[in-house]
């Protein structure tokens, strides 16, 4: 059998959780059955990764909004390499990419929401948008792939796609225990003292977008500092809201304690040495971030919303608190922070299990599966 040419594609050249989805997948595929490709916007940490891996890197400047350039430019990327499979990640690529592929005559298309995000846009003629666009692209689509059950359901609820070609492939990581890297934590409380910060170190991993909650996370410090004042607060993320959560940290007098630390390529290291790891969000997917401080072994406290309650199961595994609410995520911090065996417990179990459940081999031997029997569907 010949190996199957497969071009994975994203918008932006970031190392988000797509990103990391699509890195995941283009560094693992079997080779032997799979010539993989990467195309993103270029410049970025994502491009360096796909190199630094030995991968072909196509740049190609995505918009947001639509635009001619891109969609000409990936139609004769298509073309010229006759690629037997695109496998596109998230809204923007998946507008371009399916449209180029259907002028291109590419044999095998699949697409992967990383979280339906268009479903909590507040204008309901955008959301109503959206979702007429992703029923019209999926006519085009071989399949379509949900990282979560939460996410699966939604999309048959809204009919996004026709139901035989909605899939379900949840996310996984590689294995991120401090063991497999004995310098990490050093490395981590190294890095926390660079930034000033002293233990107990509460922290998230997040992107400052409304999605992430981050500044519900703010209004929930001077709360803990209050009954704990020796405690430090660290978010490791760059994005749109970075200036107003900057401002309310201001505001709220939190500037010595509260450490807005940007996009940074350490996230992990740091994320090892965090104390408490908390994921505020208001929506998700199916967050890489929660299996990944599972890993290190933290303590998790993260909302009650679809996607993180895939993950986490409260009391057991970590604390879950619903979402938009400081007052509840302040007391589950303190919660934590007074009960050291509660925190213990949750933190062993959570690393015992979810890694487990939520592996790399798992969606990297799903994803090929996928892809095997639709390009068998399709003659190749």
């Amino acid at each position: 059998m010949k190996r199957l040419k497969v071009l994975e594609m994203i918008d932006k050249p970031s190392l988000g959780g797509g990103q990391a989805v699509l890195l995941a997948l283009a560094r693992n595929l079997d080779r032997t059955r799979f010539d993989v490709s990467v195309c993103a916007g270029g410049g970025g940490p994502l491009e360096e990764e796909v190199r630094r891996a030995g991968l072909t890197f196509h740049p190609v400047e995505f918009r947001k909004n639509p635009a001619a350039g891109p969609g000409r430019t990936l139609v004769r990327l298509l073309a010229s390499q006759s690629f037997d499979l695109l496998h596109t990640h998230g809204g923007v690529a998946g507008l371009y990419g399916r449209r180029a592929a259907r002028r291109a005559g590419t044999p095998v298309v699949v697409h992967t929401i990383h979280g339906i995000h268009y479903l909590h846009y507040r204008n309901p003629i955008l959301r109503r948008a959206a979702v007429l666009l992703e029923r019209i692209l999926s006519r085009s689509t071989s399949a379509v792939v949900c990282v979560s059950e939460a996410d699966l359901a939604q999309a048959r609820r809204h009919r996004l796609a026709p139901a035989g070609r909605l899939r379900l492939v949840r996310n996984g990581v590689p294995s991120v225990e401090a063991a497999s890297d004995p310098d990490r934590a050093p490395r981590g409380r190294a890095l926390c003292s660079d930034l000033k910060l002293r233990a107990p170190v509460i922290g998230t991993v997040a992107r400052l977008h409304r999605q992430k909650g981050v500044e519900y996370f703010v209004e929930a410090a001077p709360d803990i500092l209050r009954r704990h004042p020796e405690a430090f607060f660290l978010v490791v993320g760059g994005g749109p809201l970075e200036s107003r959560v900057r401002e309310r940290i201001e505001r709220l007098g939190l500037t010595e304690r509260f450490i807005l630390a940007g996009e940074r390529p350490d996230a992990l290291d740091l994320l090892s040495a965090f104390d408490i790891f908390v994921l505020p969000s208001l929506w998700e997917g199916l967050p890489l971030v929660l299996i990944e401080a599972a890993g290190f072994g933290k303590p998790i406290i993260a909302t009650d919303i679809d996607g993180s309650r895939e993950i986490i199961r409260d009391g057991e595994t970590g604390l879950l608190v619903p979402p938009a609410d400081p007052a509840a995520l302040a007391e589950a911090v303190v919660r934590l922070l007074e009960d050291e065996a509660l925190a213990r417990r949750l933190a062993e179990r959570a690393r015992n299990e979810i890694p487990a459940a939520f592996s790399l081999e798992r969606m990297v031997a799903e994803t090929e599966r996928l892809y095997l029997d639709l390009a068998a569907a399709n003659g190749l």
